[in-house]
């Protein structure tokens, strides 16, 4: 008769188990939390400064929860528990997941100017006719601001009119076609006054942005101006550069 004997798990590998599964459910909380900070907002469940608290707090805690599974690998890596440790590793991927958009836009807002309002005419930027209904309340004023030019000017040096040498009322057609492919809600678009308005809307909180569109007759074709101007927030993450530079391109291109 041959005697077994049964290996129990010492006290690394129990720590290392523990601490595994206790990280891969802080991942699974903070996930969830940030993925619902912005429908709640959106159905007005949650106020704003609420729902990028519970982003920013989702982050902290999935960088925490990486750290424990970091020390709950460790500790079954010399344990040699290779399957407690696929349970840390997925912990560490699904900590850095959750914690990865917050931690990219931190930086992004660290390396763009602080402002919410871009236009490529910053003497005489396009003003809101059409979308000044729709910003009744909104928290950003429509006045341009002489230090946002400034601003502007440091940090989006590129940000400038574009000359197409076409008709202004082919450049009309081409640049509402170029809007309504953005996928922006076209609030008018009036080719009398060589003019588009249109609101963009953010996926996840549901910000929105407003756009004017303005072409005015050059002598060897037409000047097209942009504005993009956010209704709430001191930054846009760079978000209305980014939308100007699409646009334009787009439209140098059609």
């Amino acid at each position: 008769m041959n005697d077994t004997t049964t290996a129990t798990p010492g006290p690394s590998a129990r720590s290392g188990a523990k601490l595994a599964a206790l990280a891969l459910g802080v991942g699974l909380v903070c996930g969830v939390a940030a993925l619902l900070a912005g429908p709640s907002y959106r159905m007005e469940w949650l106020s704003l400064s609420s729902g990028l608290q519970t982003i920013r707090w989702a982050a902290i805690g999935s960088i925490a929860g990486a750290v424990v599974a970091l020390v709950a690998w460790g500790l079954l890596a010399r344990a040699r528990v290779p399957g407690g440790r696929r349970v840390a590793v997925a912990a560490i991927l699904l900590n850095a997941l959750v914690a990865s958009p917050p931690l990219y836009l931190y930086g992004k807002v660290q390396s763009v100017p602080h402002i919410h309002d871009v236009s490529t005419d910053t003497a005489d930027p396009p003003g809101f006719v059409a979308a000044a209904t729709a910003r009744q309340g909104a928290r950003n004023s429509t006045v341009y601001q002489p230090k946002t030019a400034a601003e502007q000017q440091r940090g989006y040096p590129d940000i400038v009119p574009l000359t197409l040498e076409i008709p202004p009322d082919e450049a009309f057609r081409r640049a509402e076609r170029t809007a309504r492919s953005m996928g922006w809600e076209i609030l008018s678009a009036a080719p009398s006054d060589l003019r588009i308005e249109a609101t963009a809307t953010t996926l996840l909180f549901g910000f929105k942005d407003d756009i004017v569109i303005r072409i005015r007759p050059q002598a060897r074709g037409s000047m097209v101006d942009m504005r993009s101007e956010s209704r709430v927030g001191g930054s846009d993450f760079g978000v209305n550069a980014e939308r100007i530079r699409t646009f334009m391109h787009k439209l140098a291109t059609s």
